[in-house]
């Protein structure tokens, strides 16, 4: 089930946009990374890290900020295009 419990600003919007699309670049680049260039894959290691703990408290502060519904089988996400947030459950 998806429900729509909140709305983000442009600007709130944005951070996590580019959080996400970074995460995503980095996960897609540790497919092909070997650990062969080790200086490399450290750097990409600590970057992912950083991201999705950058991520994750996004989440947290908006969820703070907004006081958003939650579950304990659920998570949140955002529409890019409408800056809406969703509770999705099973």
């Amino acid at each position: 089930m998806k429900k729509i419990i909140s709305r983000v600003t442009e600007e709130e919007k944005n951070e996590i946009q580019a959080l996400f699309e970074r995460r995503n670049g980095l996960n897609e680049l540790s497919q092909i990374l070997t650990i062969e260039n080790e200086a490399l894959y450290e750097k990409l290691v600590k970057d992912l890290g950083e991201t999705g703990a950058k991520f994750q408290d996004w989440w947290d502060r908006m969820g703070e900020k907004y006081n958003w519904e939650s579950a304990e089988d659920g998570n949140w996400e955002i529409n890019f295009e409408t800056c809406e947030i969703y509770l999705v459950t099973k």
